[in-house]
């Protein structure tokens, strides 16, 4: 079991529109609209790498209004 968090920044005004197209993706556990330098934290889970790696990058990335993200991969 791979999981992850992902920060998000996204373009001015659009963090609850991003937030609803997140809760659509099924490997997404949680998600919260935050202050700051990003506007998102996304919490997900796959069973493998190659599985996050497609998620981040042909999923997550794509969505629009996103600016930048930022991974953080966690091992237990």
């Amino acid at each position: 079991m791979e999981k992850a968090f992902i920060l998000i920044s996204c373009d001015v005004g659009e963090e609850k529109l991003l937030y609803d197209e997140l809760g659509k993706i099924p490997e997404i556990t949680n998600r919260l609209i935050t202050y700051g330098d990003y506007d998102i934290v996304a919490e997900f889970e796959t069973d493998n790498a190659n599985q996050m790696d497609d998620l981040i990058t042909n999923k997550i990335r794509k969505l629009k209004n996103i600016r930048s993200t930022i991974t953080l991969r966690v091992f237990v």
